[in-house]
């Protein structure tokens, strides 16, 4: 990977925005599901090429393996990200819009370690300096005491990789989580979706209890615990298990994808593998909060 500013900020429709290495699990995935023309909210990937930019890689380094998170944090809070290029691809998102700042660690979203909840997503961030305040933000999650704690045990510590996604919120009317598998009973023949009102971080931070479905291939609901009002209707479950479905092919491993509706229709805000941790029925563990068949963290991503 070069070291060019070209690099440094990558909207979804660049070839180069699908790059885990660059653009980091969640910036990749989404850069993927939107040249599949999938249903995604446009946005950029500030890359990990514009973090080795901004701050002293050695010396981050040496105080990670010090074990002094302080000093390496504050060479991190030290960091400018690239002002001009952030502020020229706001400017391509429709005008006056809020938008999601997230976390995309390189090293994330794999089938057999989930980086979901180690580090931090801001939502309805509306200018450019909150923006940039943001991707500091984002950067300095990375080097908490539990996102290192976890890449030690899971990961590789000396991994500083780190790129942050900015997207366009969705004003969402619901919103959720689905799994293209039951994780908990172990059930390939079936799809999980908990849903709820408003936005989906309601969902995965646990703040409500929301709507659990379980689905057959074809959309059809199997299983149903509504909590109030029903959440989704037949149609919208029908659309949602297509579209998973749809990921899981393309993929080729089943997905664990955060969704959302709105007055347009629906939107596609993340999907990942579903961790071999999980299909070994540890859940909670391995999807970071998500509390979907028991009753949903990594958490939610534009809309979200």
């Amino acid at each position: 990977m070069s070291d060019s500013p070209h690099e440094a900020v990558l909207p979804f429709d660049d070839e180069r925005c699908r790059e885990v290495a660059l653009a980091g699990g969640k910036g990749a995935s989404l850069a993927t599901m939107t040249a599949h023309g999938l249903p995604v909210p446009p946005g950029f990937v500030i890359t990990s090429a514009a973090f080795a930019a901004a701050v002293d890689g050695d010396a981050l380094l040496g105080h990670l393996r010090a074990q002094d998170l302080d000093a390496a944090r504050a060479v991190v809070a030290a960091a400018e990200p690239p002002r001009a290029l952030v502020e020229e691809h706001l400017g391509r998102l429709p005008e006056g819009c809020s938008v999601a700042v997230r976390s995309s660690a390189c090293a994330e979203d794999g089938e057999d370690a989930s980086y979901a909840g180690q580090q931090e997503t801001y939502l309805f961030v509306t200018t450019v300096e909150e923006v940039l305040t943001r991707v500091v933000d984002c950067w300095l999650s990375f080097f908490s005491e539990r996102a290192v704690f976890y890449r030690e045990h899971k990961g590789d510590l000396d991994d500083i990789a780190m790129a942050v996604v900015v997207q366009q919120m969705v004003d969402a009317t619901k919103a959720g989580v689905m799994f293209t598998v039951d994780p908990v009973n172990r059930r390939r023949d079936r799809l999980v979706v908990e849903a709820a009102p408003g936005i989906g971080e309601h969902v995965v931070s646990g703040e409500v209890t929301p709507d659990y479905y379980t689905l057959d291939r074809k959309g059809t609901v199997k299983r149903s615990r509504i909590v109030d009002e029903q959440v989704l209707s037949a149609d919208e479950l029908a659309d949602l298990a297509a579209m998973g479905l749809r990921l899981a092919e393309l993929n080729g491993v089943p997905q664990d994808i955060e969704w959302a509706y709105d007055e347009r229709g629906l939107h596609m805000l993340q999907s990942r593998p579903i961790t071999t941790s999980v299909a070994s029925g540890t859940l909670a563990a391995a999807t970071g909060g998500h509390q979907c068949a028991h009753p949903g963290g990594h958490a939610a991503g534009a809309g979200l």
